[in-house]
């Protein structure tokens, strides 16, 4: 099944624009209008620092790093070990850094917020990754971010081997049910979108058999199945792909709703297309590394 237009698997295009931005709102509120514990150390000081893993874990933020000590001191060098998406490994070194004392110590604790919380989605990401291999069934994130993190969090996705859902409330349509609620049913929410944003992506959630007919009557793009049970969830995918195929139409099949590891492969079993799971960026255990300064 291919990728509705709003979403994203690959690093290039998940890097965001706002990194610059975002990191400087992070430093402001650390430092405000000066770093009273860096401002004891010598100006003309130097030292190395370096990064290490302490579990293993997927690392994903390095572009915010890099910003962090960009945006103190343009003469900090940094020399990464690894590089976003790739497995490291407990005590293994991730980046190496020298240069001005202060700016390393200024920039130390923003540095790893940004890399052990973005390692952390990612890694958890990999796990719900492989336990779905070759089954076909993609991994897709949800809205359910840290606010002001959102793009991060979903380039974070990326780095575990996930896919990025759509960005926001303004690239695809996804009808739930309380747009449908506002707008009196199914087929008059997908009407109406349809009138006001012809050529957008047009998804609608379903929370039983007789709302996925009304959906398929009202040829959308693709439907979200919303906590089925497993038995009930089968027969719904089938019916899909049944329209599907007797359509010739192009029709995504997504799952989500209390799905975790444990009933992961069975709700894959089920042939969707894609597992959508809020709790890549909503439960978040940070990376467990750490940053070392060498006067």
């Amino acid at each position: 099944m291919a990728l509705n237009p709003s979403e994203t698997d690959s690093l290039d295009s998940a890097r965001p624009a706002d990194i610059a931005s975002t990191v400087a709102q992070a430093l402001a509120e650390d430092i405000g209008d000066g770093d009273r514990n860096a401002a004891l150390v010598s100006a003309e000081a130097t030292a190395e620092a370096q990064i290490t893993a302490r579990d293993t874990v997927i690392i994903a933020g390095c572009p915010w790093v890099d910003a962090v000590f960009a945006q103190l001191d343009e003469t900090i060098v940094l020399d990464w070990h690894v590089a976003d998406g790739q497995r490291v490994k407990t005590d293994q070194p991730i980046c190496t850094l020298s240069g001005p004392t202060r700016a390393l110590l200024s920039g130390e604790r923003t540095a790893l917020n940004f890399l052990q919380l973005l390692s952390g989605v990612a890694s958890s990401t990999r796990e719900y990754v492989d336990r779905l291999a070759k089954t076909g069934t993609r991994i897709v994130d949800t809205r359910k971010t840290l606010p002001g993190l959102r793009s991060a969090q979903k380039y974070a996705v990326v780095c575990g081997g996930g896919a990025n859902h759509r960005f926001g409330q303004f690239d695809a349509f996804l009808l739930k049910e309380n747009h449908i609620a506002a707008l009196g049913s199914i087929a008059a929410a997908v009407t109406n979108a349809r009138r006001k944003e012809p050529g957008l992506f047009l998804q609608v959630e379903v929370e039983n058999l007789d709302e996925l007919d009304q959906a398929l009557e009202a040829s959308v793009d693709g439907v979200l199945l919303d906590n089925f049970p497993s038995h009930v969830l089968a027969r719904a995918v089938n019916k899909a792909k049944a329209h599907r195929q007797r359509f010739r139409q192009d029709l995504l099949i997504e799952a989500s709703g209390d799905i975790n590891m444990a009933n992961l492969r069975e709700i894959a079993d089920t042939g969707v297309d894609r597992i959508s799971i809020g709790g890549l960026t909503k439960h978040i255990r940070a990376a467990n590394l750490s940053f070392r300064l060498y006067p």
